[in-house]
């Protein structure tokens, strides 16, 4: 879901930010994109309401990270016996002009599939960014 959807509170909100900044930190030429997603009854039907999705646009094709776009979603988990909230993994997707061209997912092995994938040294600064996030979104405070 769009992560300007999903800032429902100021912690929530904050969080966000603190991925925005972590991704800009590393990457200052990419443009964030809170609302990566159209709003139309299509695109709904596949939304995970269960996800922060961030996007970020680079001013051109990047021959390191051999993609124009980067979809960040961040997967939620909801424990139903005591009402956490946690951050389960991260997917990120890098998309060029034919679609997407690569993903990485913190679910399995943490490894990049895909036709085309990014350099070694992008590859590990976007699993430090995804430990990253991790850590923000399930700090012990956290009560979303």
């Amino acid at each position: 879901m769009n992560a300007a959807e999903q800032a429902t509170n100021l912690e929530l909100a904050s969080n966000i930010a603190t991925v925005v900044n972590l991704f800009k930190f590393e990457f200052p030429d990419a443009k964030s994109d809170l609302k990566p997603w159209k709003n139309d009854p299509e695109t709904r039907e596949l939304v995970d309401p269960d996800s922060i999705d961030i996007g970020f646009h680079f001013p051109g094709i990047s021959k390191s990270w051999r993609s124009r776009s980067i979809l960040i979603q961040i997967r939620f988990y909801q424990d139903p016996i005591n009402n956490s909230r946690r951050a389960i993994g991260v997917e990120v997707a890098g998309f060029d002009h034919r679609g997407e061209a690569w993903r990485l997912s913190t679910v399995e092995n943490w490894s990049v599939v895909g036709a085309s994938s990014p350099s070694d040294e992008i590859e590990d600064k976007l699993k430090q960014i995804c430990r990253q996030i991790l850590e923000v979104f399930n700090k012990p405070s956290d009560n979303y």
